[in-house]
Formats: C-alpha cells, sequence, structure tokens
C-alpha cells in the first residue's frame, strides 16, 4: 500500500476534452444569459416532450445548459477536480465516449421515471454525467481522499456512497423541485456503475461458464484462468 492512494486531490490541470467541455458550458450558459427562457424548453431536457414530440436531442443537449452562475460553477469544479484525471487516466477517447454515456445514461432515467406531475419541468446541467465521473473516480481511486468542505477528509469511495444515498433517499421523497434533479444524478450514478462493473460480470460469466464446461482448472491443462 503506498502513500499515493492517500495523497489529497484537487484537480489534474486542463486535460483537453475537459478544457473544450468548460469552454462550450460556458459559451451556452453565456448564450441563455441573452435569449429568451424558451432554451431551456427546446434545449433543455422535458421528459413530456421527449416521450410525445421525440424531442431526442434533448438527452444530449441538456448536459450544456445551467441555471444560474453558482449552478455553472459547482459543475465546472466538479468536472475539473474529478473528469481531468480520469481523462489523463483512460486518455481523451474513453472519457469522452464515459463522459456522454453517464449523461445521456443519466437523461434517459429522468424521462423513464419522471412522476407525470414533474414531466413538463425542464431538466438542465451536467450534473447526472458529473456524478458518473464521481462513480469512476471513487471506483479507480477508492482510497484517494477528497476533502469536504475544504476541511473534512474522506476516501473517495465512502464520498460515492454518502452521495448516492443521499441522492436515492432525496429521490424517494420526490419532494417538488428537487425530485426530477434527483432522479438524473441517480442515473448517472447506475450507469456509470454498469460501465465500470461490466467487465467484472463478463468475466465472471466466462469464467462461471468455462467452469461447468471443462471444470474448475478450465479448459487445457495449464489453466484457464489469469
Amino acid at each position: 500500500m503506498t502513500n499515493y492512494q492517500y495523497r489529497f486531490s484537487f484537480g489534474y490541470g486542463l486535460t483537453p476534452i475537459i478544457k473544450k467541455l468548460m469552454i462550450i458550458m460556458a459559451a451556452v450558459f453565456f448564450l441563455q444569459t441573452i435569449v429568451s427562457g424558451q432554451i431551456n424548453i427546446y434545449l433543455g431536457l422535458v421528459p413530456y416532450l421527449v416521450w410525445n414530440h421525440y424531442f431526442v436531442w434533448q438527452l444530449f443537449t441538456y448536459i450544456f445548459l445551467h441555471g444560474g452562475i453558482s449552478h455553472l460553477i459547482f459543475n465546472l469544479l466538479a468536472l475539473w477536480m474529478f473528469g481531468g484525471e480520469l481523462e489523463n487516466y483512460w486518455g481523451s477517447r474513453r472519457f469522452t465516449q464515459y463522459f456522454f454515456l453517464c449523461g445521456i445514461g443519466a437523461g434517459l432515467c429522468t424521462v423513464i421515471f419522471t412522476p407525470r406531475l414533474y414531466q413538463g419541468i425542464p431538466v438542465i446541467g451536467a450534473s447526472g454525467a458529473i456524478y458518473g465521473l464521481l462513480l469512476a473516480f471513487g471506483w479507480l481511486f477508492p482510497k484517494r481522499l477528497i476533502y469536504i468542505y475544504f476541511l473534512f477528509p474522506i476516501p473517495a469511495k465512502y464520498f460515492v456512497i454518502i452521495f448516492g444515498l443521499i441522492e436515492f433517499f432525496s429521490s424517494i421523497e420526490g419532494r417538488a423541485g428537487g425530485g426530477v434533479a434527483h432522479l438524473t444524478h441517480l442515473g448517472g450514478l447506475l450507469f456509470g456503475l454498469i460501465y465500470m462493473g461490466y467487465p467484472r460480470i463478463r468475466q465472471r460469466i466466462r469464467r462461471e461458464y468455462y467452469k461447468r464446461k471443462w471444470g474448475q482448472k478450465g479448459p487445457g491443462s495449464g489453466g484457464y484462468y489469469s
């Protein structure tokens, strides 16, 4: 066990995709401030419009809109803190695929599970994708310390678990003004979990298959498992 696993982490610099995402989000927010609020209806995620009018592009475009300067800054800060190291670890292509998988997946969960009462309310922001980044960060660097409010250190894996539980119980409450956003956050966590866990699940299925077919050691005298 190395000290690197426990070192304090606060961003990895402006990696290429992180930089582009931040510029695009800032530019779209500037556009939001100079045009009418209708942009949130057409480019935000409105479950009713996706279900009934096939506004499927909203599953992508809602990621780049934000509800205010504090909302934007918080998401950009989280994107920088967790995304930069993931992009450096994975490479830009895989990071981009993962970011949009979680963002679009979070949007799908929002469309499918939002109560009918709230289906006309636009959902905007990159939080679903960022919760997916948080899941991946906790998965890959579970013992990396994250400082809550810059004061209280907590290993990344427990940070993810705590925030996941908060979002889960908040979504169960289903309070107006909060339920839809919590579903989006949970959707990002869910798709992140599926992506990160899929290789292990596939490997386990293959092991069980060969175990049944060839016995404990697998095909060949040298054994199958690595």
